[in-house]
């Protein structure tokens, strides 16, 4: 006689994925394609769209003064990034990231990112970012976000 294995956990039914308007973004960062962005399949790669979001996410926190590449003590480690595809992107495309803040914790910040061709109502991608901030000696947590960061941040909450 043998025991009977309980039977697999049922996943929790999620509703589809749908592509998201401008008005979902607190702001919007351009992000120029490559030609070696574009696949054999004549679009952007797949892995090419976390580079955009990458970028997008940097690039706005350079330019509001709250990362520092090469000095500053605090910097930004990826530990979760998700990705959702709705509609082709290809290289010579202008393509505009929109960005928002979903979560803010202690030391991690969800980022949300849509890649939209220009002048296109809805996003053609995605994606989240989840960076947990980290002393750069260490590579340990911070305990509390510098505050440049936080203000760069709270402009890109949503109501």
């Amino acid at each position: 006689m043998t025991a009977e294995r309980p039977a697999p956990a049922t996943p929790v039914a999620e509703a589809r994925p749908a592509p998201a308007p401008r008005e979902a973004f607190a702001c919007f960062i351009p992000v120029p394609t490559r030609w070696m962005d574009n696949d054999v399949y004549g679009h952007l790669n797949n892995v090419v769209y976390y580079s955009l979001f990458d970028t997008a996410v940097n690039r706005y926190l350079i330019e509001q003064g709250a990362l520092d590449l090469h000095h500053g003590e605090v910097i930004g480690l990826v530990i979760e990034t998700h990705c959702n595809f709705f509609a082709s992107l290809a290289f010579p495309q202008a393509i505009e990231a929109g960005l928002r803040v979903a979560h803010r914790g202690r030391s991690s910040v969800r980022y949300e990112i849509g890649l939209f061709a220009a002048g296109e109502p809805l996003c053609a991608a995605r994606g989240h970012f989840v960076h947990v901030y980290v002393d750069r000696g260490t590579r340990r947590p911070v305990a509390r976000l510098p505050e440049p960061y936080l203000k760069a941040l709270s402009a890109l909450e949503m109501p």
